[in-house]
């Protein structure tokens, strides 16, 4: 009997280290586990109340629960939970009753972080409206675009935008639109035709009561909530429609990500995009946390700020680590209570840089498209990882990498004519198959845009995928890595170019701190050829014989940029993503530029290149 027992208790002591040998991630594994189960209950709780539990009532819960917290803290500002709602009630009978806003309407917020976005937001939500987010850096035809594609009714400008408003009035007036600027009493009185003021005494007049629930009756968790606007990067942007129901979905990424009621997020990102207002804002309501509110990124004032107030929460997206740890260093640099960094587009080299300068910050790095029905998470914290494949995450969403021909710029088909798998440790194009429990929204009044990113006849006849777009690997480990873009890669001399693996390479090269890297068309050549954009360490000059050694060293012959531009700084859109569209379009033709360009002759290294050198080239007298 007794050693019966001890036999038991022993093997029950051995066991986890034969978990951890069988798996070295068991106890995060198991963690994750947990969580997602528990948040799984949760959100079909909510699809299954009525009615239908939203974002915005779980933040009404939240003003209930700790109506005197700290919600949001802006420059010299600081507002509760209280705070929040009383100044969205009086903002939505404002609105209701100057800019007549009813339920079913959509309005354009068009500003910069501030507490009023937020005030406005909720103030809509309430009324039962839908909110499309704009980037308040575009005008003009991009501003019209994005503005008509969602049947907007009223746009809320900020009053400093009023320039940006007043230059595309004309059309907004064609199509009946109500203009409404965001401003003090005086300016009432210098008020363009066809632009109306909605003033702070206006809306401080109005009463703070909660709002009968009524007025937004006829909202359901399938109905549009925001329409978020892709970045642009390769063309104008697209408006994703982003309902209730993926909405409170999307905002438990803090949950996942291990954030709890006291932690204190820090939010610079743009509100106008899925990564500030879904994974930062409305993910610190889901939470109950507090936010710190900046208008735009400083890399000089960052760290000063966390240590401000006590933020314990950053978030990261594209180059911002990178920025961050460009930065002069300082004594203090770990003296902070930052404990989570969220976000994603974190390159490897740059995350082990960060960890060893700024100290044990747990990052969480994740994947997913503001329209898309698939995402990953790094929950291990691997470093380069997008994302840890979990069985009960592949239960809930079918995706798969196929194959995928960058030449032909479509996924290679088997004789059937189905999609091919990819095994284990290969790169493919990540596909995820549309259903009910991974719906695809797609995009405002625009069904062409949004068929592309469908693919039929997958892997059996009437199957339908959402194409992400993106070329991934899953390894052995199940760890998810980012390879590129398909638009991003190209094929050159028959080979493969992945322009994120050429970047990281050359800003290995002392004197280049930035690298945008594309394929340009060459004439007389099959594919395109490798092309960088540069921007050049402060006080220092393009060193062509090191950057010739390194990438001779570490590319091979196909993948070494044929030719270099210099640049003073990269263009990026409003959440740091780098721009390649303009780029492509000028090509290696120094008449279209003022930049220094270079040409890398086989026997010289990289060299100025001329304008005889591109006629050359374009004839076909010098061969590439």
């Amino acid at each position: 009997m007794y050693v019966l027992l001890y036999t038991i208790l022993a093997g029950l002591a051995i066991l986890p280290l034969f978990l951890y040998l069988r798996n070295p991630y068991f106890t995060q594994d198991l963690r994750y586990t947990v969580t997602c189960v528990l948040l799984w209950l949760r959100i079909n709780r909510i699809k299954r109340s009525k009615p239908f539990y939203s974002m915005l009532d779980c933040f009404l819960d939240k003003v209930k629960k700790h109506p005197n917290k700290q919600f949001i803290v802006f420059e010299k500002s600081s507002y509760t939970y209280r705070d929040v709602d009383k100044q969205s009630n009086k903002l939505a009978r404002a609105l209701s009753q100057h800019a007549s806003v009813k339920e079913g309407d959509t309005v354009a917020l068009f500003m910069g972080n501030e507490p009023m976005y937020v005030f406005i937001w909720l103030a809509l939500a309430k009324l039962g409206c839908r909110a499309a987010l704009l980037n308040y850096n575009i005008r003009s035809k991009s501003l019209l675009h994005c503005f008509t594609c969602c049947g907007t009714n009223v746009l809320l400008a900020a009053s400093e935008l009023r320039g940006a408003v007043e230059e595309v009035l004309p059309t907004l007036r064609e199509q009946s639109v109500s203009v409404f600027v965001l401003g003090e009493e005086e300016e009432e009185k210098c008020v363009t035709e066809g632009v109306n003021t909605l003033s702070s005494s206006r809306i401080q007049q109005a009463s703070d009561q909660p709002l009968d629930p009524q007025l937004r009756s006829k909202v359901t968790l399938k109905s549009p909530a925001l329409y978020i606007y892709t970045s642009g990067t390769t063309g104008l942007p697209k408006a994703a429609v982003i309902t209730h129901e993926r909405l409170y979905m999307a905002s438990s990424m803090q949950a996942i990500s291990g954030v709890v009621s006291d932690d204190v997020i820090y939010i610079y990102l743009p509100l106008y995009h899925t990564a500030g207002f879904i994974m930062g804002l409305t993910g610190a309501i889901e939470r109950g946390s507090t936010v710190v509110l900046r208008r735009k990124f400083s890399a000089s004032n960052f760290w000063d700020d966390c240590r401000k107030h006590k933020v314990t929460v950053i978030q990261y997206i594209g180059e911002i680590m990178r920025y961050l740890c460009n930065s002069p260093k300082k004594d203090n640099d770990r003296h902070h209570k930052v404990r989570l960094a969220l976000g994603n587009g974190l390159r490897a080299d740059t995350w082990s840089e960060f960890l060893q300068r700024f100290g044990d910050i747990r990052v969480c790095e994740c994947y997913g498209a503001t329209e898309g029905n698939v995402g990953f998470i790094n929950y291990v914290g691997k470093v380069g990882a997008i994302g840890k494949e979990h069985f009960l995450h592949k239960a809930n969403f079918s995706y798969v990498l196929i194959q995928y021909d960058t030449e032909r710029e479509e996924p290679v088909k088997d004789s059937r004519g189905f999609c091919i798998k990819v095994p284990k440790g290969e790169t493919g194009l990540l596909v995820a198959k549309i259903t009910a429990q991974a719906p695809f929204s797609g995009y405002a009044n625009n069904q062409q845009q949004t068929d592309r990113k469908k693919l039929r006849d997958v892997f059996v006849k009437g199957d339908l995928y959402f194409n992400s777009g993106d070329l991934l690997r899953i390894d052995h480990e199940g760890f998810v890595y980012f390879m590129d873009r398909i638009g991003d890669t190209f094929r050159w001399k028959g080979e493969n170019v992945a322009t994120t693996e050429v970047t990281e390479h050359l800003i290995m090269v002392e004197c280049i701190e930035e690298a945008n890297v594309y394929g340009v068309k060459v004439p007389g050549h099959e594919g395109r050829v490798g092309m960088a954009a540069i921007k050049l360490k402060d006080d220092m000059e393009f060193d062509s014989k090191a950057t010739l050694e390194h990438v001779k060293t570490s590319l091979p012959s196909y993948a070494r940029p044929r030719f270099i531009r210099i640049q003073n700084s990269l263009a990026v859109t409003g959440t740091f993503k780098q721009i390649k569209v303009k780029l492509v379009e000028e090509g290696f033709n120094p008449s279209m530029m003022q930049d220094r360009l270079y040409y890398l002759e086989d026997s010289k290294g990289y060299i100025p290149m001329t304008q005889e050198m591109f006629h050359s080239i374009s004839d076909g007298k010098i061969h590439l």
